[in-house]
């Protein structure tokens, strides 16, 4: 009766502390960084080229716009990820947009955690810096307390996700810029 005592109380203790990183730790921030060797008008392109999400964020299985115009701010989108069979729902809306120098949203996963999720986009010598900024909070005080727990994984997802996106604008091979065809009419010459 004695260890039984006791293990309830290393129990308890262990759920007190557990709570207590969430009240004390209620959001972690991180940030990921990558240098591409491209102009920045091709690196957004591609960035934000829908038909390529899947190509640099891992797990994206379905994109379904929800509400206002498509890249604009206000615009909901709703991403659905697949890892390990399991299936997650979440919903952006960008809170701010310049095309070519930085894109803010707000990512809201229902019942687990909200993200603000900013990415900075610089231009040097023909070369693009990309930098993601990412603050998150658990939704509900268990869910508080994991991600402090989760800081390394979502940490090493999002590096994973930048260097993907990196190879993605560094191989890329879509015009997103064509030269306007000129129409020269045939004129007859004197």
């Amino acid at each position: 009766m004695k260890y039984l005592k006791y293990i309830v109380g290393i129990i308890v203790l262990l759920f007190v502390l557990f709570i207590g990183i969430g009240i004390l730790v209620p959001s972690i921030s991180y940030q990921s960084e990558v240098t591409v060797d491209k102009p920045i008008e091709e690196a957004w392109a591609v960035m934000n080229d829908e038909s390529k999400l899947s190509q640099w964020l891992k797990g994206i299985t379905k994109i379904e716009h929800v509400s206002g115009k498509k890249g604009t701010v206000g615009a909901v989108t709703q991403y659905t990820f697949n890892e390990n069979g399991e299936e997650s729902i979440i919903l952006e809306t960008i809170k701010s947009i310049t095309p070519n120098q930085n894109i803010s949203m707000d990512f809201n996963m229902e019942g687990v955690m909200n993200m603000n999720y900013k990415v900075d986009f610089t231009s040097k010598d023909g070369k693009t810096f990309i930098q993601s900024s990412t603050d998150t909070k658990g939704d509900g005080m268990f869910m508080k307390s994991m991600v402090f727990f989760m800081k390394g994984t979502m940490q090493s997802q999002e590096d994973e996700n930048m260097n993907n996106l990196k190879k993605l604008i560094e191989e890329n091979s879509t015009d997103y810029f064509p030269s306007p065809v000129l129409d020269i009419p045939n004129e007859e010459i004197e």
